[in-house]
């Protein structure tokens, strides 16, 4: 019973630090795109553009997650989700990687994906 609780608690902790990570990422991405936005904004360098993105994550919690992350994200906007084909759709602003739009996945894909 001792090891049970004791396995229990370090899952918990574990699983607090894969949130404040995720938490600490999401803060980055939003600091950069939001200067990225400003900077862009001011330039007038703005390209909009649809991108479909295939996600490693399986669960549909963690999916509606990384798609609520994206729209939070100044420049993107989520604005589809196939939670079959594991598909988001996204408008950017600008022609960007799929790695730019989403650097927040693997965090997510350890919170809601655990074996």
């Amino acid at each position: 019973m001792f090891y049970y609780k004791l396995i229990t608690k370090l899952v918990y902790v574990m699983l607090l630090l894969d949130v404040l990570e995720y938490l600490f990422i999401l803060t980055k991405a939003l600091s950069e795109a939001w200067l990225d936005v400003v900077k862009r904004s001011i330039s007038g360098d703005i390209n909009p553009q649809i991108v479909d993105i295939e996600t490693e994550i399986n669960s549909l919690i963690g999916q509606v997650l990384l798609a609520c992350s994206i729209t939070l994200t100044p420049g993107t906007l989520t604005i589809g989700l196939d939670p079959r084909r594991r598909v988001l759709k996204v408008a950017t602003i600008v022609p960007i990687k799929r790695e730019d739009i989403v650097p927040f996945e693997p965090y997510i894909k350890k919170i809601f994906d655990r074996d």
